[in-house]
């Protein structure tokens, strides 16, 4: 399901959107798995009328157990744009919450020795104002995500002190964010184009 194209505002970007990490799904699963070893377990070894009692009962107890877990998942969207981070989940009610990304302080990100096996992991955005810190968790690569967040919000600072900064000093900050390693060579060259009108 993608981010509704409407609630961008003018000549805003998605840079990225994913949903949660499949690990978040683990738990229905291994459930699945367990109630489905049982349920075949009572066709067999059972008499008829009580083993499909029993198979329809673990089916339902499943079913109570996962479905909210599932549909959390399926409808819980992160977004990154150009201008902030934005978070939405439910299905009925809906929730969301949306960091701009000029506010953002730190990123941080934390994994287990599991969460670095399946790539998966915690980020942890602190930023300024009411909100103060944010725990998002399973997420799909948070390292390589979090490189990405301080990218688009270096970009963003740099574009909202576009009007009154000189092009030499924010050539220098791009050559500090290159050297830095937070953009690639050819991200350098594309800015500096930019800047200097070519």
């Amino acid at each position: 399901m993608a981010y509704p194209e409407e609630l961008l505002s003018p000549d805003e970007h998605i840079v990225t959107q994913f949903r949660p990490h499949w690990t978040a799904l683990a738990v229905p699963a291994v459930l699945a798995l367990i109630g489905l070893a049982l349920a075949v377990l009572s066709l067999v070894y059972l008499e008829s009328p009580t083993s499909w009692i029993i198979a329809a009962g673990l089916g339902v107890v499943w079913l109570a157990s996962s479905i909210g877990r599932m549909l959390t998942w399926f409808t819980t969207q992160h977004v990154i744009t150009d201008e902030r981070v934005i978070h939405r989940t439910g299905v009925f009610s809906r929730h969301g919450k949306e960091i701009p990304l000029e506010m953002i302080n730190n990123v941080a990100f934390g994994q287990t020795l599991f969460e670095r096996a399946v790539r998966s992991g915690d980020l942890l955005i602190e930023s300024a104002g009411e909100g103060g810190q944010t725990r998002y968790s399973d997420i799909p690569r948070p390292e390589q995500l979090q490189s990405l967040i301080y990218q688009v919000r270096e970009r963003r600072i740099i574009a909202l002190r576009g009007d009154g900064s000189s092009v030499a000093s924010e050539l220098g900050l791009l050559a500090q964010l290159r050297d830095r390693g937070d953009l690639t060579a050819e991200e350098f060259e594309a800015q500096k184009r930019r800047l200097l009108g070519s």
